[in-house]
């Protein structure tokens, strides 16, 4: 059997973040040798050369990210351990490292406070990216929990709908087409487009909305990496864009952005709370789950009148 520490497990995770010996230490509160004398002993121990080390950094060899990976469950298998005991001891504590994709993070703020009212001690931290990089992150264990639309395909995950994700287009409201109804999709293609960067859920969407007529676009798309960049594009007449409606929620009543009246849409989408498969449900991440289940959809941002009228009606 292998003699592996904990200790290990974690000094091999800061080389891995940091990517130096000396910037690893520091996270540790060492001094560099003794973050040496640890990779060492590990290297020693599986008989194996971790990372290869040069001027640049420390990259880690093919047995290195097997053994990181290795680390990230070993870590967070002992951090469930001590949530769980605390809870059985009736102490409601724990830490949740929630990743959100970037229309989340118009919410999250929101989520995290009610939820932290109701459990003080629970402590959480926020990471905002596009869904590739949320996914990247969950696969990695770099988090706990995501939020984001579809889950995804690519490893086993345990998912929770807690509410509807409806996705639009919209223009400045001198717009030719705000007003007209039932535009279709040639029209649109007719337009100018703002568009999110490849690896974007919303992205993906109006990919596959548009799917038979991208090709006939009368302009190449602009591109932007953030909703609001895109934003105040669209308010500065630069184009349509297709979008979250979670995102426009101040503008649209500020009457600074209309939602077009495209067939088929609102396209309705839902939001999950995903969990990596390998990752165990600890008090903390069950007590969030289950408020999202209960509460989340009253906490997602609320459109105008006009707006709700456009939805589709649930049965």
């Amino acid at each position: 059997m292998l003699n592996i520490s904990i200790r290990q497990m974690h000094t091999l995770l800061a080389i891995q973040k940091h990517g130096k010996i000396s910037a690893a230490a520091k996270s540790l509160g060492l001094t560099s040798p003794a973050v040496t004398l640890q990779l060492q002993q590990l290297e020693q121990e599986l008989g194996c050369q971790l990372f290869l080390r040069s001027k640049s950094g420390a990259q880690p060899t093919e047995i290195g990210e097997i053994a990181i990976q290795t680390a990230r469950r070993i870590v967070n298998e002992v951090t469930s351990l001590g949530e769980t005991v605390q809870a059985h001891k009736g102490v409601a504590a724990g830490t949740i490292r929630l990743g959100v994709v970037s229309t989340g993070k118009y919410f999250a703020p929101r989520v995290i406070a009610a939820f932290t009212a109701l459990h003080p001690g629970i402590a959480m931290t926020l990471v905002a990216a596009n869904r590739s990089e949320i996914i990247q992150k969950l696969h990695d264990h770099d988090i706990d929990i995501a939020l984001m639309g579809r889950p995804p395909t690519s490893f086993r995950v345990n998912a929770t709908l807690f509410g509807d994700h409806p996705l639009v287009f919209i223009a400045s409201p001198d717009h030719p087409l705000v007003g007209k109804l039932d535009i279709s999709r040639e029209e649109l293609a007719e337009q100018k487009f703002i568009v999110r960067e490849r690896g974007s859920g919303t992205r993906s969407s109006f990919e596959f909305f548009m799917a038979d007529t991208i090709e006939g676009m009368r302009t190449v798309p602009t591109e932007m990496d953030s909703n609001e960049t895109i934003k105040q594009a669209v308010i500065a007449g630069l184009g349509i864009a297709f979008i979250s409606g979670h995102t426009i929620e101040q503008e649209c009543q500020a009457g600074r952005i209309a939602i077009l009246d495209v067939v088929e849409t609102p396209i309705r989408r839902q939001w999950f709370a995903i969990r990596h498969a390998n990752r165990s449900a600890t008090p903390a991440l069950q007590a969030l789950d289950d408020f999202l289940r209960v509460r989340g959809p009253s906490l997602l941002p609320v459109m105008s009148k006009p707006y709700q009228a456009m939805l589709p009606v649930q049965t």
